[in-house]
């Protein structure tokens, strides 16, 4: 035996090799959505079968399973969902309200976010880490009933600990609490959040658990992006924040949270609940998680939209996409990490060439440079578009905000990269008001006053040897 091994190795490593290259090969061609991403992973394939396949294996097998995913997900039942239709607005309200063009979006939204547009809804933004979790702090130590907790970092540090004593204080005054961590995101602190939690009887899970440890290559850049709290099923505190010091002091990160109440409080408890259930199959369908339809009918429009790998697929790029395509006049868009897919920078350069003035603001300074070294790779097509970027020069603002025509904002969790708009959950906001989106437009603006703007004479006359780094980076795009 030993002799026949030595003797015919090569060819039974060839055998090996074309078999797993062919099988990897096959699989690209038959389950990749993009011709281009085919094409690159059956090249890098044939290039080098052994290794090719072991490299599709981690990094392209992401979306390889989302039928599973999907069907698991699938079978998630709607928690608590808001069935008060009396606080639904309906495409024609819109129509009259704010004019055609945004009844195009009411219709886009109501076909791929699966939520309905309510009435009824108070939205209070909340910028600095301070004022943000001084609210969230409040608001879980008068929680009554409940309190569900969505986020992706949930630091053990001085802020996170915060968070603890008074989620352990609501439940020794009775308050039901339940807490999901992404399994990622939990393990940027030591000692793990989830930890101190458990440690305190308060009940955690986390998302995709596991990941490394039992080796879910598969799901590992599946991610929940999220950030929802519920309090008592009546007020929402949602939008780009995670729980860390980071965002905390004088010279912190800067984020958009925002605090809702309202009839879409209910469709952001819907969204958290099927994720819980989705990780523990307990249902939150007792008394003290019930969700209560607001009183009045005043406040803005609003709809809440998930989007992840799986039948939410691609709902913010959706949105987004439709909002570039009716925008008339304007187009604001605040993003710490704008890596825009080819979709996205073509509806981005059709706008800007039918007249619309299209203003993008990214971070002087990111706190990620690889993500800034690709972003500014991308940047000179942008502005061969007609688009115009500006570099903040404040603090590193994490915020995502978009304005269109002073009538619809889109704000959440969502960065436009394909990190956010194809693998993680997310979960935005779609807002139907001029001074709600007059407020997002100032916010936006000020931080386009202390910018430098971009120029592409600026881009080409940086030196080689930079720009071929960059372009390097900004290979890497689809897992930035």
């Amino acid at each position: 035996m030993e002799t026949f091994l030595e003797h015919y190795w090569p060819h039974i490593l060839a055998v090996i090799s074309f078999l797993l290259g062919a099988t990897a090969a096959i699989h690209a061609a038959m389950t990749k959505d993009e011709v281009r991403a085919a094409i690159g992973w059956v090249g890098v394939i044939m290039l080098s079968p052994l290794l090719g396949a072991a490299i599709y294996a981690v990094a392209g097998i992401n979306r390889m399973r989302r039928a599973s995913i999907l069907d698991k997900r699938g079978n998630v039942p709607a928690a608590v969902a808001n069935e008060e239709k009396e606080h639904h607005v309906e495409r024609a309200a819109i129509v009259s309200a704010f004019g055609s063009r945004m009844g195009a979006m009411w219709n886009l939204g109501n076909r791929v976010s699966g939520m309905p547009a309510t009435e009824g809804n108070a939205i209070h933004l909340l910028e600095t880490g301070d004022e943000a979790y001084a609210a969230m702090l409040e608001a879980i130590d008068k929680a009554e009933r409940s309190i569900l907790m969505e986020t992706y970092i949930f630091d053990s540090d001085a802020i996170g600990r915060r968070f603890v004593d008074s989620l352990d204080a609501a439940v020794k005054r009775g308050v039901e609490v339940r807490i999901l961590v992404d399994s990622i995101g939990a393990r940027y602190s030591r000692p793990r959040i989830t930890s101190l939690l458990r440690e305190r009887g308060i009940r955690v899970a986390t998302f995709n658990g596991a990941v490394l440890l039992k080796m879910r290559l598969p799901y590992a850049n599946l991610r929940t992006h999220r950030k929802i709290l519920v309090i008592d099923g009546e007020t929402v505190f949602a939008g780009g924040m995670n729980i860390r010091a980071a965002f905390t002091g004088p010279n912190a990160a800067h984020d958009t949270h925002f605090r809702l109440r309202g009839a879409a409080a209910g469709d952001y408890f819907t969204v958290a609940a099927a994720d819980w259930f989705f990780e523990t199959r307990e249902k939150l369908d007792g008394p003290a998680w019930k969700v209560s339809a607001p009183e009045t009918h005043e406040g803005v429009i609003a709809r809440v939209v998930p989007s992840g790998p799986d039948r939410n697929l691609g709902n913010n790029n959706s949105m987004i996409i439709g909002a570039l395509s009716v925008a008339q006049d304007s187009v604001m868009i605040m993003s710490p990490y704008f890596l825009p897919d080819r979709d996205l920078l073509s509806a981005l350069a059709t706008a800007a060439k039918r007249g619309v003035a299209v203003d993008i603001i990214v971070p002087g300074k990111n706190n990620l440079g690889l993500v800034d070294k690709a972003m500014t790779a991308q940047f000179e097509e942008i502005l061969e578009g007609g688009c115009r970027i500006w570099r903040d020069n404040g603090p590193f603002n994490h915020s995502k905000l978009m304005t269109i025509d002073g009538r619809w904002s889109y704000l959440g969790s969502s960065n436009l990269d394909s990190r956010s708009l194809r693998l993680n959950f997310e979960t935005d906001l779609e807002v139907f008001d001029t001074g709600f989106a007059a407020e997002l437009q100032a916010r936006i603006g000020a931080a386009r006053a202390n910018s430098t703007e971009v120029t592409i004479a600026k881009l080409k006359s940086r030196p080689f040897p930079y720009r071929l780094r960059d372009r390097i980076f900004w290979l890497g795009l689809p897992y930035l």
